[in-house]
């Protein structure tokens, strides 16, 4: 009886959370619900810039331009929301998890959530601009490129999901390291699967042009080089100070 009480006060404490979570999204939504349409074309400028002298973009859905930017307003109030979801995340996990993991957790949520914002901005800054002036550039003569608005947001969306899980990269491979799952020198033993694993990967979830593959392929494979780097100073991984522990402590039985 007292396992299963255990159990539904751990159900409705992550309901709790989670309610807070999405008010907390929620709230900013409201927020920004008036500039739904100024966010959506802060999102367009990108492609908007690569088109055609009087290009624009289309709507074919009739109700596609009211909805595409509410989403659009949805998504930037999840990422101003982002630190609040994972406090929330993280203040569900830690009661169950030891001191010294309490201390990781933490810079971990902070360092996921900036690099994401970070892959997200390298797609939007850099990789964007790059994609539309080529798209735009080997558009047949005679033929006007242009996009459903609904389209392009389905597009960028799946964009920015690649980079920001990309630039996670680094933290995988430290947790990977510290909850001894594998060793640095493992690591590096896989360089060449990695390598050409991360053209694939750029080849799979990027637009068919060299130009997006390239640009997701060369950051996921240097930020795994950058995550066995950072790996070395996050200190022993947990198994290994747990047998050096109990190493210690059967010396210290034996004397």
């Amino acid at each position: 009886m007292g396992t299963q009480d255990t159990f539904i006060s751990h159900l409705i404490e992550l309901r709790n959370r989670l309610l807070h979570a999405i008010g907390a999204v929620f709230l900013v939504f409201l927020c920004l619900f008036y500039w739904a349409k100024d966010l959506y074309a802060l999102l367009a400028k990108p492609l908007l810039a690569a088109l055609p002298a009087g290009g624009q973009m289309i709507a074919t859905d009739v109700v596609g331009v009211f909805l595409v930017p509410v989403k659009v307003a949805l998504l930037v109030a999840f990422v101003i929301a982002l630190p609040y979801v994972l406090y929330q995340v993280w203040a569900f996990v830690a009661p169950g998890l030891y001191a010294n993991e309490r201390r990781l957790v933490l810079p971990l949520v902070v360092a996921s959530s900036l690099l994401f914002l970070l892959g997200m901005s390298f797609a939007y800054f850099l990789v964007f601009p790059m994609v539309f002036r080529f798209m735009a550039s080997v558009a047949p003569e005679g033929v006007a490129w242009m996009t459903d608005i609904d389209k392009y947001l389905s597009f960028v969306l799946t964009t920015f999901i690649a980079f920001g899980v990309t630039f996670e990269v680094p933290v995988v491979v430290i947790v990977l390291v510290r909850v001894g799952v594998i060793s640095i020198e493992k690591l590096k033993e896989f360089r060449p699967y990695v390598f050409v694993g991360a053209f694939v990967v750029g080849a799979i979830f990027t637009p068919p042009d060299v130009v997006s593959q390239f640009m997701l392929a060369v950051p996921l494979w240097l930020l795994f080089e950058l995550g066995i780097v950072l790996a070395r100073f996050a200190g022993k991984p947990s198994g290994a100070a747990g047998e050096g522990a109990a190493l210690d402590s059967s010396e210290v039985g034996q004397k």
